[in-house]
């Protein structure tokens, strides 16, 4: 049950479920060599665009993901990831969900609490 990367240019959306809760934790890339890392290792590693190499969740902030389980959907073109988010936040910006905004009468607005400052994380 491979994905078919093919049907993407190589890459195909692989999403993050909370595997306790349901909440949609993020949504990202992965190519062969990631998903594959990913089956052996059961800790999520995606393919990162902006950086062009693998990408294991938490390298830099020590918010990994541990898999719990592994779907890919009828099209063989999408990965879903139920994990447990070890530091309580997946987002970069220090959410708990990168879906932290809810657009309301139109309006974007800040719906998740921050739980880390990615300033302080991040050596950018």
């Amino acid at each position: 049950m491979t994905p078919d990367f093919d049907k993407g240019g190589g890459l195909v959306p692989a999403i993050a479920q909370d595997a306790d809760t349901g909440e949609v934790l993020m949504m990202a890339w992965m190519n062969p060599e990631a998903f594959e890392e990913t089956v052996r290792t059961m800790r999520a590693c995606y393919f990162s665009r902006s950086r062009n190499r693998l990408w294991r969740k938490g390298e830099e902030s020590g918010n990994v993901q541990e898999v719990r389980e592994i779907f890919v959907d009828c099209d063989l073109d999408t990965v879903l990831l139920k994990v447990k988010q070890i530091g309580g936040a997946a987002c970069h910006e220090g959410y708990s969900s990168c879906f932290f905004r809810k657009l309301e009468d139109g309006e974007p607005k800040v719906v998740g609490e921050r739980i880390f400052d990615p300033k302080k994380v991040y050596n950018k």
